[in-house]
């Protein structure tokens, strides 16, 4: 694995995407959410998706410089187009509506539709913990990113329909839960692949709906599918996952049917509330505080063990990647490397 300062990366990865057609701006904000969710160990969402968005750029999947669309704005409610941009600003910007028409009407539905891939999800609710609102937040890719077998299926029907939720706590990082209903991140198979690795059992099907350690088998002509977490909990959530963020928002659930199935496209649906519209700020933030205390005091299972909340490891993990650097195994630095060669960007010396 190659340890690569964060600002050396960050730099790198904007002069790709400038390269590949992005203003400065858009170039920083898709580069910088990419090495962050690298920092913060979720590799399957970081840089190695340097190359891969390129390749959708180049492919018409992602359209560079775009901005969102107010479809329909009533009051407390948006319904917005992303209208195929990269969804690091998509999001963000709708994410900055939703808090401001949060403040005002004590709390926002926003329905985001037509996005370029959104990253970590997780920055969503981290965003928006900022300005001390709690969310929770609905996934769903309109077809192209079909990945994932319903439980007690044997081939791909769903995506991977990540849940993201936030809050503030004084004093700490925000409280952030991000996790895909599917067992596994498609980007971490893609990561076990680069790095010619198995990976654990129960995770995923081969083309014929056996199940296999071989991340190879999943790209194979049949391809394989990922399971849902949890079996038919799992499955359930991605379900409605594909109704609130994909059916709701116009932008269409995970099915052969939907215009958009030929091309990247994300939806999410947006729940913000302001705390201080419902039982007041303060009393709020110290009621989660002494959850989270009562939760952490909890005897570990285990000798030496701890309780975790929501995003501790992605904060601790990005506590020592900020010193050490962004891992990347060889054959992600050789992808991305080679997509830069290819737009004339030059590799930094590492």
């Amino acid at each position: 694995m190659r340890r690569i300062p964060q600002q050396l990366m960050r730099r790198f990865g904007r002069d790709v995407f400038e390269a590949a057609g992005s203003s400065a701006e858009e170039a920083g904000i898709v580069a910088d959410h990419l090495v962050e969710a690298s920092l913060m160990g979720h590799d399957s969402h970081g840089v190695i998706r340097i190359s891969k968005y390129v390749d959708w750029v180049r492919a018409g999947q992602v359209l560079p410089n775009q901005h969102i669309e107010i479809v329909n704005g009533r009051g407390a409610l948006l319904v917005v187009d992303g209208r195929f941009g990269f969804g690091q600003v998509i999001g963000k910007e709708a994410m900055d509506l939703a808090a401001d028409r949060a403040v005002a009407h004590g709390m926002a539905t926003v329905a985001l539709r037509n996005s370029g891939h959104l990253g970590r999800i997780g920055a969503w609710p981290e965003l928006l913990a900022g300005r001390g609102l709690a969310s929770i937040h609905f996934v769903n890719t309109s077809g192209f990113g079909i990945l994932v077998a319903p439980h007690g299926g044997s081939d791909r029907r769903l995506s991977a329909n990540p849940i993201a939720a936030g809050v503030a706590l004084a004093g700490r990082a925000p409280i952030i839960l991000d996790i895909a209903t599917s067992v596994i991140a498609e980007g971490k198979i893609q990561i076990a692949r680069n790095k010619a690795e198995k990976l654990p059992s129960g995770m995923v099907l081969d083309g014929h709906g056996v199940p296999t350690t071989e991340p190879e088998a999943f790209y194979a002509d049949p391809p394989g599918a990922i399971l849902p977490f949890g079996g038919h909990k799992g499955s359930g959530l991605s379900f409605f996952c594909e109704v609130l963020a994909g059916s709701l928002s116009g932008g269409f659930a995970s099915h052969p049917g939907s215009p958009t199935a030929a091309r990247l496209v994300n939806n999410m649906l947006s729940l913000v509330f302001d705390p201080a519209a419902f039982g007041g700020a303060e009393a709020f933030a110290e009621d989660v505080a002494r959850l989270a205390a009562s939760v952490k005091s909890s005897p570990p299972i285990e000798a030496g063990g701890r309780v975790l909340l929501p995003g501790e490891i992605e904060e601790q993990t990005r506590q020592d990647r900020e010193i050490t650097g962004v891992a990347i195994d060889e054959e992600t630095w050789r992808q991305i490397t080679t997509t830069a060669a290819s737009l004339g960007v030059e590799s930094p010396k590492v």
